[in-house]
């Protein structure tokens, strides 16, 4: 008997995709929709369910679920899913990268592409065909537990970071054994949030939408993103997951989006139980169909609350029928009905953690650190008289919080109960031990505890039943640590303060209420700077804190993010002079946790510019970090166009100091006359230009046209003709930006 049309490689995609719907029954379509957690249990998803997704999923359960899949009548292979964000998560020895945060610290497009790439090919190694990445929400309260996971707060970055991202996973095709499917996620405005609170109702407008959180998303969409990932909250009433216009109007009408579509965790019970828009699963599960959804994560009663639907004539099948196809596209794309691209040990021992990825490893942690304040301490003479450095502070040597959220012992799989291996992390005691001159001395001391945890008084489980996280409970100050640190600090010549935060205040459902340093941090450093021994804070935290006021007495201020397995050698380095300073902020840092939002592009008001009793200036802002040189920028004019609907302009760094640097050129622009309100500026532009001591470098810089619109008040992007302002420098600080105007006629 001949094959099945659908087997035969030589025909295209559709033909086969349709061969193979017009053979499947009801509940095979409805299983391909389904993708559940495989943490339990594999063959039962298959033989109940057929299911066309896993996540979650153990390296021998992949192996168990081909079994399945090959006993079953059509032998649809899985889609493995996973949350590789800054690295193979999930996966013992593979590279940990910086989190995204601290990728988006490098403000370098390359540099993220070659991430994603490396990750590509040590995910695709393992039997795992998807990430759950990148994240393109925008932050705006720093309480929200996920920022981390963001690239920050301004769009144009995120656009540009997130674009380099889906690049360097899909690679050149999902045909290419290396490529894995890349997820913009969570579509859209999630981290709009009441209170920071994780997935809470988001209070935006369409207009606001359009005019921020979208222009991301829109950009991957039409550059081939192959996945999106819906946010579980609503918006204006509706959640995202039945959103028709969010989904039809926007997403799959106006940009074209023809990729598929997937729920995030269990969004259709959501729409029964916490959201309650609809009575029971049939309604629900229809409802979610008609809007667009093709996937659904983890909803178990999908399976027969949409076959429930179709019989009630809620779900017109033919519905169902696209659904399934855009997932069996993904399949026959990827090539996996010819090669389910199983777990391969040889690959796996050739590419996981090989030399390559670990030198890009490296090379991304010292990229990732920001330093934000420096008195001249920094950096340390090597060549000088041998000094002591006593290294204080709970993240000094703790391995696996270096790495921050999804990365091995974060939670998420409990196959990696230790997290990633030890001997591949290198802690700042580690770093500074290993990088320090001949004669010089490291000691370490602990100095504080930042939390404790206790059960959460609402019960063990959610409604849905995942865990409830515990509940933080910040650690006392300890006398006697304080009172060894102090002594260590005053036996030293320098101390290296290493401060931030723990998991158990990261990720989702884990936003907290103050951004202060939690436990006896505080006290710690009183004490560490009262000792009079110059104070190096190195903060490192998933995102940004507000510091203590004994902070401003410290000589120096290191954010290094959660900066991955290397961080500990780049700090060091960093400390030492062995490398040059060159991340700038994705975020702004508060003074206050009142302060929320301390985003830059907010729009002028009134008397919106301050409280009463507080300046709503933050600590520091979007763009800023220092370098170990000074660089001036001069000359900033406008050059004839080039080419129709493109400004030019040039400005020139001067590095007047005595190191090289690697300097963040950013072009900001103003609207000066609008028809809606707007921000008085947005980065628009960045270029980053190596300057060394004595030079001067003429940069040339492009804008299009189209980068001047806003959106109007009608909802429509557009650039109103009028007089513009084209602000250059090195952060988004209005001091520190020169300007020309010019106009669009």
């Amino acid at each position: 008997m001949d094959a099945p049309a659908y087997l035969d490689s030589s025909l295209t995609t559709s033909e086969r995709v349709a061969d193979l719907v017009s053979r499947m029954t009801l509940p095979e379509k409805v299983g391909q929709m389904m993708q559940l957690n495989a943490k339990e249990r594999v063959t039962s998803l298959i033989e109940d369910f057929h299911v066309g997704s896993i996540l979650h999923t153990s390296p021998e359960a992949m192996l168990e679920a081909d079994t399945a899949v090959r006993g079953s009548r059509l032998r649809i292979p899985l889609l493995v899913g996973e949350d590789c964000i800054h690295g193979h998560s999930f996966f013992e020895g593979a590279e940990i990268y910086p989190t995204q945060l601290g990728l988006a610290a490098t403000w370098d497009r390359d540099l993220v592409q070659r991430v994603a790439r490396a990750t590509a090919v040590e995910v695709s190694a393992t039997g795992i065909h998807w990430t759950f990445s990148p994240v393109l929400c925008i932050t705006r309260d720093l309480r929200w537990g996920r920022v981390s996971e963001t690239f920050g707060e301004d769009p144009y970055l995120i656009g540009e970071l997130a674009s380099a991202m889906v690049a360097g996973y899909q690679g050149d095709g999902l045909g290419d054994a290396t490529a894995i499917l890349a997820t913009a996620k969570h579509f859209a405005g999630y981290s709009e949030t009441q209170g920071g609170r994780d997935a809470s109702e988001a209070d935006l407008s369409r207009r606001k939408l359009r005019s921020w959180f979208l222009p991301p998303f829109e950009r991957v969409a039409r550059e081939g993103c192959r996945t999106f990932m819906l946010g579980y909250q609503a918006i204006d009433g509706t959640p995202i997951t039945v959103n028709d216009w969010l989904l039809g109007d926007v997403l799959r009408g106006e940009w074209g989006y023809t990729g598929t579509l997937i729920t995030d965790w269990d969004n259709v019970g959501n729409l029964v139980r916490e959201q309650r828009m609809y009575p029971d699963y049939a309604t629900a599960a229809a409802a979610a169909v008609n809007a667009g959804n093709d996937m659904i994560m983890t909803t178990p009663a999908f399976f027969e609350g949409a076959q429930e639907a179709v019989s009630l004539g809620l779900l017109d099948e033919a519905r169902i029928d696209e659904a399934v196809s855009r997932i069996l596209t993904l399949k026959f794309d990827l090539g996996l009905f010819e090669d389910p691209r199983l777990p391969d040990p040889d690959r796996q021992r050739e590419v996981i953690g090989q030399p390559a990825h670990r030198e890009l490893g490296l090379e991304t942690s010292r990229r990732c650190l920001v330093l934000l304040e420096n008195d001249g301490l920094l950096p340390l003479d090597a060549s000088g008289t041998a000094r002591r450095i006593a290294v204080v502070g709970p993240n000094a040597h703790d391995a696996q919080t270096q790495l921050g959220d999804w990365a091995g012992s974060s939670g998420q799989a409990d196959w990696l109960p230790a997290g990633q291996p030890r001997d591949m992390i290198l802690t700042t005691v580690d770093g500074l031990r290993e990088q320090v001159p001949d004669g010089w001395e490291v000691t370490y001391t602990r100095g504080a505890d930042i939390l404790t945890t206790g059960p959460d008084p609402e019960g063990e489980l959610f409604p849905d039943g995942q865990p409830r996280p515990h509940v933080v409970h910040p650690a006392a100050p300890d006398a006697d640590e304080i009172a060894t640190a102090v002594e260590a600090a005053r036996a030293a010549d320098v101390v290296v303060a290493v401060l931030g935060d723990r998991i158990e205040v990261i990720g989702e459902g884990r936003s907290t209420a103050t951004l202060e340093l939690l436990g006896g941090q505080i006290a710690l450093l009183d004490a560490l700077v009262e000792t009079g021994t110059p104070v190096i804070l190195v903060v490192l935290a998933s995102k940004p804190h507000v510091l203590p006021p004994a902070a401003e007495r410290a000589s120096a201020v290191i954010w290094a993010a959660n900066p991955g397995m290397h961080g500990g050698q780049a700090i060091a380095e960093l400390i030492l002079g062995a490398i040059e300073p060159s991340g700038r902020l994705p975020i702004s840092w508060p003074r206050h946790v009142g302060q929320q939002p301390t985003y830059y592009n907010q729009i002028d008001a009134q008397h919106g510019h301050r409280y009463a009793d507080l300046s709503q200036e933050p600590q520091w802002v979007f763009g800023q970090g220092l370098s170990y040189t000074s660089i001036e920028y001069s000359g900033l004019r406008l050059l004839p166009p080039t080419e129709e609907d493109v400004i030019r302009a040039e400005v020139t760094l001067s590095n007047t100091g005595s190191r090289p640097a690697l300097e963040t050129v950013q072009v900001y622009l103003r609207d000066e006359v609008t028809s809606a309100t707007w921000a008085d500026r947005e980065l628009k532009a960045h270029r980053q230009v190596s300057v060394e001591p004595g030079e001067s470098v003429a940069v040339e810089l492009e804008l299009p046209v189209e980068a001047c619109s806003i959106v109007n008040a009608r909802g429509e992007r557009e650039v109103e003709p009028g007089a513009f302002t084209l602000l250059v420098g090195p952060s988004s600080r209005l001091d520190d930006l020169l300007s020309v105007r010019f106009r669009i006629g």
